[in-house]
């Protein structure tokens, strides 16, 4: 098969950002790089905006100083839900210093990395929605700024936007989605704490259908199910604002990552809620009814929040050793009236009697909530060999 201009594309950068990696942790050096790309994604899409911005005032006869007073009006960016970046925060800036520089006055020398770090800081401050989203640790020791100067110029050659039909982000969509892929192979089974195939994904979208009302994750890792979701709305022609997101996190940086990813598809975070959080200690959604649920919660965890007196527990009281039917039911008792779900399990959930597992199941498949199991194929999952299946629930 020959390979087309995006893998190709892709590629290229992959192996740029694999020489930053040196010494680094995984999960620090997949942040720094994931961090880097949406800093260049932002800049791009204030870039098209400002350009689109010169032709109308242009056409409108504005004179030069007129025009460049206009450019700097953040409110012409976030009406058209542009962020704002600030003139140090632009990757312009960044690519010229890209080898460090001198302080503006003419003292203390700042390394690439602590440009990068100011320009996040800059960003989110003047971002609300982006608080507390990027990572602003590019000039610690273990980076190598020689190599993230590097990866600066070479980023700088590329525009993250789109001509013609495609809209603006389709081109970073694939790169941050490609990038995701690429982590969570690398770091094994941890990957799988943040990244669901895409295959599995699509089917879980495909069959459940959702094209309007509240589409919930309880495990959200890096936003997947939330934007293969918005991809679905296009694709047949519907408005991606007919869904509102609602989802929850328990690791920090993953929750960084699913804020990052979903910004970079136009959608909005807010339903993330303003933390990272443990979904069975303290659900962020309370009462709130969802229409639709996607989720791939971690199989089999032993290490979990457990009250045996919760309300979820309308099927029976989940094993203290097996988080696996806390998550289905916790999911089922967020299903509104016609709510549906698809969540990804072990296979063995099908089969279990262990700790009550069984009474738990036959519990419910009495009550009429269980649609159907279907199993998928081995190895869609390279982070384990466990075999899956997805339960589907309707409300």
């Amino acid at each position: 098969m020959t390979p087309t201009p995006i893998k190709d594309f892709q590629d290229t950068l992959w192996k740029a950002a694999d020489k930053l990696r040196g010494s680094m942790d995984a999960s620090q050096y997949k942040d720094i790089v994931l961090g880097l790309v949406f800093l260049k994604y932002v800049t791009d899409a204030f870039d098209a905006r400002r350009q689109e911005l010169r032709a109308e005032l242009e056409e409108e006869g504005a004179t030069e100083e007129e025009t460049l007073e206009e450019l700097e009006d953040r409110d012409a960016y976030l009406e058209k839900n542009v962020f704002w970046v600030a003139p140090k925060a632009r990757w312009d800036y960044l690519q010229r210093h890209s080898k460090g520089k001198t302080s503006d006055a003419g003292g203390e020398f700042k390394a690439i990395g602590k440009l990068i770090d100011e320009a996040a800081e800059t960003l989110m401050a003047d971002n609300p929605s982006l608080e507390g989203t990027l990572p602003h640790n590019y000039n610690s020791e273990s980076v190598d700024q020689r190599r993230l100067g590097e990866l600066v110029d070479l980023f700088s050659t590329t525009r993250f936007t789109a001509e013609g039909p495609e809209r603006a982000r389709d081109l970073l969509g694939e790169v941050y989605e490609y990038f995701l892929a690429r982590f969570a192979s690398a770091e094994g089974k941890r990957g799988g704490e943040f990244y669901t195939p895409r295959p599995v994904v699509r089917t879980l979208v495909e069959i459940l259908e959702p094209t309007e009302g509240r589409v919930y994750d309880p495990c959200c890792g890096s936003g997947g199910m939330f934007v293969q979701a918005e991809k679905f709305l296009e694709a047949h022609d519907r408005d991606p604002s007919a869904i509102a997101i609602y989802g929850q996190e328990l690791n920090e940086r993953t929750w960084r990552m699913a804020r990052m990813n979903l910004a970079i598809h136009a959608l909005s975070a807010k339903g993330l809620g303003e933390r990272w959080g443990d979904t069975f200690a303290r659900d962020i959604h309370p009462g709130v009814e969802m229409d639709y649920v996607l989720a791939n919660p971690p199989f089999n965890i032993k290490d979990w929040v457990r009250n045996t007196d919760d309300t979820r527990w309308m099927y029976g009281v989940p094993p203290e050793k097996n988080a696996n039917f806390g998550w289905m039911q916790h999911i089922i008792s967020k299903l509104s009236p016609q709510g549906e779900a698809g969540v990804v399990m072990a296979n063995g959930t099908m089969t279990s009697n262990t700790s009550g597992e069984g009474e738990i199941r036959k519990n419910m498949l009495e009550d009429d909530i269980v649609s159907c199991v279907i199993t998928l194929p081995a190895q869609l999952f390279r982070a384990t060999g466990i075999p899956v299946c997805v339960w589907f629930f309707a409300g």
